[in-house]
């Protein structure tokens, strides 16, 4: 296993693109970005019960930190429901907590994640890498990208 170029994920040696994020790796050993590391988080795996999901999005920002990770995407999913889903509610209300406790850089949801918008150009410009980010300026509800 050795981690994506883009994304930092573990991937199988030799694997052209990445499953987490998508982006094409280098033929070769793939490097990492110096002084930025992008991972992708799946809360949605396995359909477990909010507080499984809410445990191990704790467990992963510990270990992220401790990884030296500085930008996380949160997968929690929008629900079936039409309104969005406990686990993408109960997620972000944790998320929000952490980012009024100090813990958290920054919070910025799926749907917000567009490159014209303030907070996120001021993002792209700290982690150019980002701007090939497959769900920017997609609108997507059902993630939430995290800078620790």
């Amino acid at each position: 296993m050795i981690p994506c170029s883009m994304c930092g994920n573990n991937i199988a040696l030799g694997t052209s693109v990445c499953p987490f994020c998508e982006t094409r790796q280098a033929e070769g050993a793939v490097v990492q970005p110096v002084g930025f590391l992008h991972k992708t988080v799946n809360l949605e795996q396995g359909r477990p019960l909010v507080e499984a999901a809410l445990n191990r999005l704790e467990r992963e920002l510990q270990t992220a930190r401790h990884e030296g990770v500085r930008v996380l995407t949160l997968i929690h999913g929008y629900g079936s429901s039409g309104i969005g889903g406990a686990i993408r509610r109960e997620s972000r209300r944790l998320l929000a907590d952490l980012l009024h406790r100090g813990q958290l850089n920054l919070v910025i949801p799926g749907e917000e994640f567009r490159a014209k918008a303030g907070p996120v150009r001021d993002l792209l410009r700290r982690f150019p890498p980002l701007s090939a980010n497959v769900h920017l300026n997609r609108g997507n509800r059902g993630i939430t990208i995290v800078v620790l």
